[in-house]
């Protein structure tokens, strides 16, 4: 939904993805793996009322017309709103565990 791209990943003993950004390894999507010492794993096929203190991520992004149209054509729930002063625009939405994702535009894609 965000334009991120499946990458490299060296071989860290469970499954998992990186996401990247513009060639950057932006975001580690994590597979089942064992519990460790101060670790708590969450189950694949467990959803989460809440996230505890974690709330959000926010990502720098370009083409908020064709981000809007990707997320409707997909039947993704997002509000949207305009910064005060600075005209940026800003959508939310979230992701299948609750974790909100903000995404950031310049002032010039408030259109």
């Amino acid at each position: 939904m965000l334009g991120l791209e499946d990458g490299e990943r060296p071989p860290l003993g469970f499954p998992g993805y990186w996401l990247y950004s513009a060639g950057v390894a932006t975001v580690h999507l994590l597979g089942a793996r064992q519990p460790r010492e101060g670790i708590v794993v969450r189950g694949a096929t467990q959803h989460f009322d809440h996230t505890g203190r974690f709330d959000h991520i926010a990502f720098s992004a370009t083409d908020a017309a064709a981000v809007r149209e990707r997320l409707r054509s997909r039947s993704v729930a997002f509000r949207e709103q305009v910064i005060p002063r600075t005209g940026a625009v800003q959508i939310f939405l979230h992701d299948p565990d609750g974790i909100g994702v903000e995404l950031n535009f310049p002032p010039e894609e408030n259109r």
